[in-house]
This record gives structure tokens, C-alpha cells and sequence, in this order.
């Protein structure tokens, strides 16, 4: 069970839910429970709080899921702190970009 993911809906609030699994690939729908609105209450389209939920997935926008309902995740400062893998390339500085002169004044004119 993962508790408290968030599920964007288009052209809708986000909602609060608790997901049976994370959804894969192949799923057409998100199967969830405990649907409730990020401030706590229950939305009024929600008659039985208690009950399964199929969100179609052509509806969703994306879903969050905390790193904290995901069993066996490292923690985001494990994450960060971390070293970079074996054999990886430092990323390479971007350079200075100089500026147009004539550009921003242009731009300032405007």
C-alpha cells in the first residue's frame, strides 16, 4: 500500500490518495482509496470513503509518490549526498556567455 500520493487530474484540484501498487506501463487505470483533497476533506463526488477507486489514466496527469511510501527508497539526503557512480565524467562547466552590448540596449529602450 502506498499512502498519501498525490494524483494530478486534468482540469482538476489534485487529490490525496492511498495507491494498492505503483502503477505500471500496461495499467489503464489507477486503482485507489482514501480519496480526500490535499486540505483533508472529503470531495463531494466521493460517496463511501472506504471504497476502491479506478481513475482512468487517459485523465491523469502524472501522480506523485512520496520516496517515504515506496518501501526500500533511500531518503532524498542519502540521494544527494551520494557519490557519483564508478568511471563518471564530472560535467563540465557552462561558459560565461558575453552579452550583446547593443542587444541590451535595445532592450532597455523598449
Amino acid at each position: 500500500m502506498i499512502r498519501g500520493a498525490i494524483v494530478h487530474v486534468i482540469n482538476e484540484q489534485p487529490l490525496r490518495v492511498d495507491l494498492r501498487e505503483m502503477p505500471s506501463a500496461t495499467d489503464g487505470c489507477l486503482v485507489c482509496t482514501n480519496i480526500r483533497l490535499l486540505n483533508g476533506r472529503r470531495p463531494a463526488f466521493v460517496d463511501n470513503p472506504d471504497s476502491w477507486v479506478l481513475l482512468p489514466l487517459q485523465h491523469v496527469r502524472f501522480v506523485e509518490v512520496p520516496a517515504s511510501s515506496v518501501g526500500g527508497a533511500e531518503s532524498e539526503d542519502a540521494i544527494s549526498d551520494a557519490a557519483p557512480p564508478a568511471g563518471a565524467a564530472e560535467p563540465e562547466p557552462e561558459p560565461d556567455l558575453d552579452l550583446d552590448e547593443e542587444l541590451l540596449r535595445r532592450i532597455r529602450e523598449t
